[in-house]
């Protein structure tokens, strides 16, 4: 049997024509259902093009390349509409159509189609369509998006009084996270390497939960030479800070059971005025099974005289509750021979859930001094025999500034629970949430609050550490605090006062929500400092590895409710953006009080909060498990019960089905701010795709980041945070990106910098351990950089 001459160029004109009908086909039912949506009509008309090419070359017609060249320069004409010139936003809309061309370019095809040698339509149109879009490719693997400064930073010349030590959270109570060592310079920086590293071992163990997160982002503290920390378990550890040799580990043995998050970001530091007295110095710690530990900084042991056996019982006053509804996973504050400790409350779950007090336990003994209920304007010295904390009230869960002078500690409250409806609060519920609070460290009594968010049912609550600043101002030096938020938006105030220094406007916002729902007609925006919010949605600004996926995040763009911030949320849908991690979060921000410039790391996701109706919720039984306490099964798919009130809701990262975000980069933001004259000097994006992206690649796109900076007096700031494996260092001065030197799990912790007394060399360290919720590497090390030799 001999084959048909006509075979061959029969199967070779199928193969452009199944590609463009795969396409075409994909474009056109998408795209007519973005056009009932109000959306671009693009890709029905680029899928009709497709289809009519894909007939055309089923049948041997060499207009079919005519069609396909047509319908490839109507993309260029539209995308080129529609985000200009910007790299990153043409590639997904013109690599795929443009990969048809190598279909068409193939010799048999050329021949199928009738062409000729010689045939210029044949021979040269496909090629150029392709090497026009690689052009495209490489200009987007090299585009950064880099904003340079656009002036010269004051030099610094004034150098403060600041010890080598890292004593705080923040560096010092103020938050500043500013390290006084200028042995690492941006002329220097390159020559950073790893100086010792230190594993801790902690993982997971019989007990733990199934479904816990386990995150070792614990900011060390540097005191004497030697390096205090905490891991995800609680265990506290001893290092020597030039070796990363181990001295002590005290392992408390928590309890995890229901814990939803293991994690311990740090402790805190008291020194006494006995040298000689058993724990003079003393580290304090929260724990993941409410307990409040003192231990012996020289040896790691329980502190006698300290509560009971060296801790207080944090559960005492709180109620009733069910297992990992309240923990402490941030250190307290001390000022005045007193730790104020805060708390973590599982999200949504309740409108009963455990009280959210904050309060105050002598430092020396741990008898409880005050409490703060978040609902009053007065502290309480003591709770009645039998008497409990006003329940389901705002908590703080992140870490408070204290300024001793003023006696005042300065408070970044979250939400009264649940966190995505508000109808049934009461006035004095909403009066102090995602508020920075200032209390009288003596007291509890509130001295001044300012609130960021009025009436907050988007999870807007504070992560930030308010960051205390003396001010520099044309009436002179101002006590300031700054207070970075979720939403973006930085606010600073007199935190003698909580006046803001810089503009803030109440602005009208978006209404109608859902039946039973109570919104703020207006909300605070400070407009007297640069803002980190992101940009308003729009279905142009949707995104994908690819026109596919671009084209399923416009569709349900369209189809969800979005107006911007402060969209209501609804039972069919709304985009929240930026989302509930927020642009600024626990990372907070640092701040180089001798140049008086801030640096902000900032990212932005956007969630599609839905509300579900209570008679429906109650039909789940995911979610009548997660009524009964069984909370943490449901968080996979974005559930929570918010029992007590009408709705139920889901919650979940706007990303495609190929788990991209669905808007367009950057997704992750370096900025410096000076102070002085409150303007941007320079920004860019953060970190690449490298650990997530395909093969690998190494997109400079900018990407989600948790964690924060350091700022040294060398004039270089360092940074994990992001989800490829790295620690940057950019230049104070420029924003130019000196160095970066590989992690072995995700840097989703805050750096720090010290200089050893002993050898007089800086270092900078990091914990590398990963987050569960970013899906970044997980690990338990501590890494340690500094300059050889």
């Amino acid at each position: 049997m001999t084959m048909d001459a006509s075979q061959p160029k029969s199967l070779a004109r199928l193969i452009p024509a199944l590609g463009c009908l795969l396409l075409g086909a994909a474009y056109l039912a998408g795209g007519l259902k973005l056009l009932r949506l109000d959306g671009t009509p693009y890709y029905a008309i680029a899928g009709a093009g497709l289809v009519l090419a894909a007939a055309l070359a089923a049948l041997g017609r060499r207009a079919a390349v005519l069609v396909y060249l047509a319908v490839m320069a109507g993309t260029l004409a539209w995308a080129f509409a529609e985000v200009g010139l910007e790299p990153w936003l043409l590639l997904p809309r013109l690599w795929l159509p443009a990969t048809l061309a190598l279909l068409f370019w193939l010799p048999p095809v050329r021949r199928a189609l009738g062409g000729v040698p010689g045939d210029r339509l044949l021979s040269w149109g496909p090629p150029a369509a392709l090497g026009g879009v690689l052009l495209v490719l490489g200009g987007a693997l090299f585009a950064t998006r880099f904003q340079p400064a656009t002036a010269p930073l004051p030099t610094a010349a004034v150098q403060s009084a600041r010890t080598a030590d890292w004593r705080a959270f923040g560096g010092t109570t103020n938050g500043e996270r500013f390290a006084p060592a200028a042995q690492i310079t941006p002329e220097n920086v390159r020559g950073l390497q790893v100086a010792w590293q230190f594993r801790t071992g902690d993982g997971p163990r019989p007990g733990d939960p199934a479904w816990a997160g386990s995150t070792f982002q614990t900011t060390p503290l540097n005191i004497d030479d030697r390096l205090y920390f905490c891991t995800a378990h609680n265990e506290v550890i001893a290092l020597e800070a030039d070796t990363g040799k181990q001295v002590w580990r005290h392992d408390p043995k928590v309890d995890t059971r229901g814990v939803p998050h293991l994690a311990c970001r740090g402790l805190a530091f008291h020194a006494g005025t006995d040298p000689a007295a058993k724990c003079n110095e003393r580290l304090l710690m929260g724990t993941v099974d409410d307990r409040l530990i003192a231990l012996d900084k020289q040896d790691g042991s329980r502190c006698p005289g300290f509560g009971t056996d060296g801790a207080v019982d944090l559960k005492a006053g709180l109620g009733d509750e069910l297992p990992g509804y309240h923990f402490v996973t941030s250190p307290p504050t001390i000022i005045g021979g007193v730790a104020v400790v805060g708390s973590f409350i599982m999200d949504n779950q309740s409108n009963n859930s455990p009280p959210g007090v904050v309060r105050a336990y002598d430092v020396n003994t741990g008898a409880l001094r005050w409490g703060w209920d978040v609902v009053s304007p007065k502290g309480r010295a003591a709770l009645a025999p039998g008497e409990t904390w006003t329940r389901n009230t705002p908590n703080v869960w992140s870490v408070a500034s204290a300024d001793a002078a003023l006696g005042l500690v300065y408070l970044p409250t979250g939400n009264t629970p649940p966190d995505f409806f508000g109808g049934l609060r009461s006035e004095e519920q909403n009066r102090y949430n995602s508020s920075i609070v200032a209390l009288d460290a003596n007291t509890g009594d509130v001295r001044w609050a300012f609130q960021t968010v009025h009436k907050d049912v988007w999870d807007y609550d504070i992560g930030s550490q308010p960051v205390l600043v003396d001010l520099p101002t044309p009436q002179g030096t101002v006590p300031a605090l700054i207070a970075p938020t979720k939403r973006g938006e930085i606010f600073l105030l007199d935190r003698r006062t909580g006046t803001p220094i810089a503009e803030v406007q109440e602005r009208p916002t978006p209404q109608g929500p859902v039946i039973g729902e109570v919104l703020s007609p207006t909300q605070p925006y400070s407009v007297g400092m640069p803002s980190f919010a992101p940009p308003k949605l729009t279905e142009a600004s949707m995104w994908g590895a690819s026109s596919l996926d671009q084209l399923w995040c416009r569709v349900h763009f369209r189809q969800q409710r979005y107006e911007g911030e402060f969209t209501p949320i609804t039972t069919t849908g709304s985009i929240i953006y930026p989302g509930p991690f927020g642009a600024i979060d626990w990372g907070s921000v640092s701040v180089d009080p001798e140049r008086g410039v801030m640096i902000v790391n900032s990212a932005w996701l956007p969630f599609i909060h839905t509300l579900i109706p209570r008679a429906e919720a109650d039909a789940i039984p995911i979610l009548e498990m997660n009524k009964g306490g069984a909370a943490m099964p449901s968080h996979a798919a974005g559930l929570f019960a918010q029992a007590g009130v009408p709705f139920a809701v889901q919650t979940l990262p706007f990303m495609s089905p190929l788990g991209i975000p669905c808007h367009a980069p950057p997704w992750g933001q370096i900025a410096a701010v000076d102070l002085a004259t409150r303007k941007v000097l320079w920004q860019r994006p953060l970190g690449t795709t490298q650990d997530h992206a395909p093969l690998g690649l190494p997109f400079p796109v900018g990407v989600f980041n948790l964690g924060g900076t350091v700022t040294t007096r060398g004039g270089v700031a360092f940074v994990g945070a992001t989800i490829d494996n790295y620690l940057r260092a950019f230049d104070v001065q420029t924003g130019a990106e000196l160095w970066r030197g590989r992690l072995p799990a995700g840097g989703q912790s805050n750096p720090i910098s010290y200089v050893s007394k002993r050898s007089g060399k800086q270092y900078v360290v990091i914990a590398a351990g990963g987050h569960s919720s970013m899906a970044t590497t997980k690990g338990d090390y501590l890494m340690a950089y500094a300059l050889p030799d």
